[in-house]
């Protein structure tokens, strides 16, 4: 198969300052993982920079391996317990006014690490009562009673990602289903914490099926929806079927907020947590 070639509005520089450098030293000095880092995020030069990160909980090793994903997989390593205090450390030093979390799966865990998930959360809240807590979380195999453990622990944020549409989240996705995703998100929204979602586009997809994707993301009643470019990791990942023009992430935008999403970020390098700051304005009172 011929491989696409990256467009001009794709190439970026990663530029390093101050803050940048500052920010590298905490994830560091705490034994962090990020997924800026695994996740070869290109936005990781411009968070950085202000001083934001998304942390990745549960270790760096996956228990799933799916192929748009540049996270390593594996056999886990025991979890730290000393992982929720440092991350909340962390966002203390960095002076985060909004933390993201994220981690891997873990379906070696005879809760897939869903208690965890609750401490990390309930210690960033300890150490840092004025920061909003924004967290994207795994299926938990679509086990109720684990999505609630995290539900209980009151994040500001709770996001799933549905990744893709419905035709091709099985060609991509190695354990999750589709449908699972999107009752993971009604059970999120009925609780009364903001839903939010993210996919990729560039697999293959067409703009009719992303329309359906909102739909069922709004019936779901999932209040915030990012949209980004999937960037394939190495030659061993899924191929890049198009590269998606700025032009049409930005209909995708306007079509979203209206379909009634609150807050849809659509354009080439936007990720799950790109400038999530700004959902900030759109949390439920």
């Amino acid at each position: 198969m011929e491989r696409v070639r990256k467009p001009e509005w794709l190439k970026i520089s990663i530029g390093a300052n101050e803050r940048y450098t500052e920010t590298k030293r905490i994830v560091e000095s705490h034994c962090l993982h990020t997924i800026c880092s695994s996740g070869r995020c290109p936005n990781m030069g411009e968070c950085w920079g202000r001083g934001t990160a998304t942390f990745m909980i549960g270790g760096n090793i996956c228990t799933r391996s799916c192929k748009f994903c540049n996270t390593q997989t594996g056999r886990p390593l025991p979890l730290d317990p000393q992982e929720p205090t440092h991350v909340a450390e962390s966002v203390r030093l960095m002076k985060l006014s909004h933390a993201v979390v994220t981690s891997v799966d873990r379906d070696d865990l005879p809760d897939l690490g869903a208690d965890h998930w609750a401490q990390t959360i309930r210690e960033i809240r300890r150490l840092n009562p004025e920061t909003t807590i924004e967290v994207l979380i795994p299926d938990f195999q679509g086990r109720r009673e684990l999505v609630e453990q995290v539900i209980e622990a009151r994040p500001d944020i709770i996001s799933h990602n549905m990744e893709t549409v419905r035709r091709i989240s099985p060609l991509v996705r190695s354990a999750a289903r589709y449908d699972t995703s999107l009752e993971v998100i009604r059970q999120i929204a009925a609780s009364g914490i903001t839903a939010k979602s993210g996919i990729m586009v560039g697999l293959g997809e067409t703009p009719a099926e992303v329309e359906e994707l909102m739909d069922d993301l709004r019936a779901a009643g999932c209040q915030i929806m990012t949209i980004g470019q999937y960037l394939q990791p190495s030659h061993r990942h899924y191929p890049v079927a198009e590269y998606v023009t700025p032009e049409q992430f930005k209909r995708y935008e306007e079509t979203g907020l209206a379909k009634g999403f609150t807050q849809v970020e659509s354009g080439p390098l936007v990720r799950s947590s790109y400038h999530a700051e700004k959902s900030l304005r759109y949390l439920k009172k």
